[in-house]
Parts: structure tokens; C-alpha cells; sequence
């Protein structure tokens, strides 16, 4: 498997990434461990995960199970040293974990500590924030997003007190690098050039939501991303199943997302399913797996990325990792550009 540089750190990623969201509400500990294996077992070597997950639905009781999980799978394997480990403190309005009150140099501090306790390890590769918390157009907020409220030197202020946080995090070898979630393009600028004023840790990597039908990031992100080297780690690349051809107007299959999320964060909406359409038509027309080429596709991006993709089934990790010896065409991607343009932004 192709391995990616992560940002400027030295550690190279695999183009997959595992994602862990649903171990523990949709997935087993013993269906969590399987995906493990199967992962590293075609090489991918790379989990994501975060203080508060599982997700579908996230809830008190469940907070920071999916770490215990995999820190469960680091106990009875011994195999820490075979993963690259990234996880994530929660942002402002993070419902039940720290009761929402967002990310500070005392909430890293806690927030570490818990990670490592249930993770069973003494250190994580990537230290994520989940999302700022000034606010986000990420989660459908892009619609009405609006940063007149928010106060530059105060915001500016909080970078610095975080970057100091992770600065001694990683000087005492709890964290070894540091990316961000959710982030905008001068979100990102900002925490660089602080780091460098400050000699802090850079943000090596962003983790936004990317695919077919999510492209936000095409534009000024894509610029910061290759002039900055800063790697995109691109969550919900099948957009939350919607590319994986499971679903229709009238089809949701039980004990899917869908089933515990009616609209999938916002992203069901009438336009997404001319847009569906459109690319499974070209999937059907060049005999390819529509959720294979949506994978395969983020390949061809012009920066860096790595597309964490989350499983249910042991079949979903095969579907992902067979995609990485799909190579898509000119034609294909002239096609898919087309029908970029007929249908952006559907959700």
C-alpha cells in the first residue's frame, strides 16, 4: 500500500486509514478487534479515533468506549508498536465530555491523560482537535456560517495557550505529533505561524470531512495544504455510505447508519440523489464499484491524503483496501469533473 507523508513530522501514513466511530454502539469489541487484524493484516497500519466516540448515537454512557476498545486490542496483542495511533480532545459543545466546555491547556491536560489510560498506551502518534471552538461551516454550518462574532485576539490568545499545552505534552513524550479537525483555511494559517513564532509542535495534518459529494476543501485548504504540507485526513470519503450505492430515496437497511440517523448529519437532501446517480452511472459504465472508485479517486488528488474510512463489516475493510489497485482513467476522471459541475455541493 501507497504510505503518504504526514505533514512535515517523518512518519509516513498508509492511504488508509481505519476509523473506529461505531466500536461500541453498531460494532462489537470482538467485531472492532477483527478490523483491526484485517487492517494491518493488508497494511494498513493507521486507526483514528477520539475522546468521544462512539458515535450513532454519542451518549454519557458511552463516552470513550472506543478507546478502551482498542486499548483492550493493544493488551491482549502486545502490538502498540504496530500502529500509528491518532485521536482527538473534544471541542466546545462537545455535549458530554468535560460538559461541552472546549479545548484549553488544563482540558489537554485532562484529556491526555484520559486517552492514555484507555488506550493502555504511554503515548499517541496524533494528537487531533476535534474542532475549534470559536465555531465551524463544517457539519452543514457552511450554509449560514457567519464569523462576525468572533474576537481575533482573543482567539489568537487561546491558540497560544493550546500550542503551549502541546508544546509540554510532547516535550514529555505523551503526544508525538499534533493535526487539526474541522478547521477553516485561516483557522489553520494561524495555528502554523504561531507554532513557528513560539517554537511550538506544527499542525501536521487536518482531518475534514472529503468525497465526491463533499468538496469544500478543493479550494483555499487544497492551496494552505500543498504550500504548508499540511496532510488532509479525509473522514466520511464514502459520505457517511451514501457512495457505497446501500442506499435510495425509499432504501435504508436495518442496522445501518441511516437506520440510526435518519438524515446523515444533513447530508440527505433531493439533490444528493441526482448526484449519487450521476456517479454510479459512471461507476456502471466503466464496470467499477462505485464505492472503490470514490475511494480510488482520492488518489488522484493534487495533496496529500489519506482517507479514513470507517467499517461495520469485515467486507468493508476488504472494499477499501482492494480500491487502492484501482486506477482510474482519463476518461473516468473527465467524467467525474462533469458531473462535479452538473451537481455541486448536494448536500
Amino acid at each position: 500500500m501507497r504510505r503518504i507523508p504526514l505533514g512535515r513530522s517523518g512518519l509516513e501514513v498508509p492511504e488508509l486509514c481505519l476509523g473506529t466511530m461505531t466500536w461500541g454502539t453498531q460494532n462489537t469489541l470482538e467485531e472492532a478487534h477483527e478490523q483491526i487484524d484485517m487492517a494491518l493484516d493488508h497494511g494498513v497500519d493507521f486507526i483514528d479515533t477520539a475522546e468521544m466516540y462512539p458515535v450513532n448515537p454519542v451518549s454519557a454512557e458511552n463516552v470513550g468506549r472506543t478507546e478502551s476498545i482498542i486499548g483492550e486490542w493493544f493488551a491482549r496483542t502486545g502490538r502498540r508498536g504496530d500502529v500509528i495511533l491518532a485521536t482527538k480532545i473534544t471541542g466546545a459543545n462537545g455535549g458530554f465530555v468535560r460538559a461541552g466546555a472546549g479545548i484549553s491547556s488544563a482540558a489537554i491536560r485532562e484529556a491526555v491523560e484520559g486517552s492514555l489510560r484507555r488506550l493502555q498506551t504511554d503515548y499517541i502518534d496524533l494528537y487531533q482537535l476535534h474542532w475549534p471552538n470559536r465555531g465551524s461551516y463544517h457539519f452543514r454550518q457552511n450554509w449560514d456560517f457567519d464569523p462576525s462574532g468572533q474576537n481575533r485576539e482573543q482567539t489568537l490568545d487561546h491558540m497560544r495557550d493550546v500550542l503551549g499545552e502541546l508544546q509540554r505534552q510532547v516535550a514529555a513524550g505523551r503526544i508525538r505529533h499534533v493535526g487539526l479537525s474541522n478547521e477553516s483555511a485561516w483557522g489553520t494559517a494561524m495555528w502554523l505561524r504561531l507554532a513557528e513564532e513560539m517554537g511550538a509542535p506544527r499542525m501536521v495534518s487536518i482531518q475534514n470531512e472529503y468525497s465526491l459529494l463533499c468538496r469544500l476543501f478543493d479550494t483555499d485548504l487544497a492551496e494552505l495544504g500543498v504550500n504548508e504540507d499540511v496532510t488532509l485526513l479525509a473522514y466520511s470519503p464514502l459520505a457517511a455510505g451514501l457512495l457505497s450505492g446501500k442506499y435510495a430515496p425509499d432504501v435504508t437497511p436495518p442496522g445501518s447508519r441511516r437506520s440510526l440517523n435518519p438524515e446523515l448529519g444533513g447530508r440527505i437532501t433531493p439533490r444528493v440523489w441526482p448526484a449519487i446517480d450521476a456517479y454510479g452511472a459512471i461507476a456502471e459504465r466503466h464496470g467499477l464499484s462505485l464505492p472503490q472508485m470514490a475511494l480510488a479517486w482520492l488518489r488522484t488528488r493534487p495533496f496529500a491524503t489519506s482517507a479514513i474510512f470507517g467499517a461495520t463489516r469485515p467486507e468493508h475493510v476488504k472494499t477499501a483496501v482492494e480500491s487502492t489497485a484501482l486506477a482510474l482513467g482519463p476518461e473516468v476522471l473527465a467524467e467525474i469533473s462533469a458531473a462535479h459541475k452538473a451537481h455541486p455541493m448536494p448536500f
